[in-house]
């Protein structure tokens, strides 16, 4: 059995997020899901696919994918693990608009809050 979390990341495109907001056309989602499991039980002769992944707002370091493959052989449980996330990501209408981190303010040096106050 392998049991894969995907895990909101920290960094997105290089910038420091807070979350990511997922948002899904619910059915057909689920419906894909549901096919890319079918598909991957029948390919890989796997014993149980569950596949998860959440809606709404995610903060980095959360999972928002839930993934656990069965199999009578391990190679096949991983093998299908990476085919469905891979299929999930090109398939199944799920958008992502990831939460930029607010810059922190630096405190002024002692010049420059000298030369404001005058």
């Amino acid at each position: 059995m392998v049991d894969f979390w995907g895990v909101v990341r920290e960094m997105e495109d290089g910038r420091e997020i807070d979350g990511i907001d997922y948002e899904a056309h619910q059915a057909m989602a689920e419906h894909q899901m549901k096919m890319i499991a079918d598909s991957a039980a029948e390919t890989f002769r796997l014993n149980q696919v569950l596949l998860h992944h959440r809606t709404g707002f995610v903060r980095a370091g959360e999972a928002s994918l839930f993934l656990r493959v069965s199999a009578r052989h391990r190679g096949a449980a991983f093998e299908a693990s990476q085919w469905i996330v891979e299929e999930l990501k090109k398939k199944v209408p799920i958008w992502k608009k990831p939460a930029f981190a607010k810059p922190t303010a630096r405190p002024a040096s002692p010049a420059t809050a000298m030369s404001k106050s005058r």
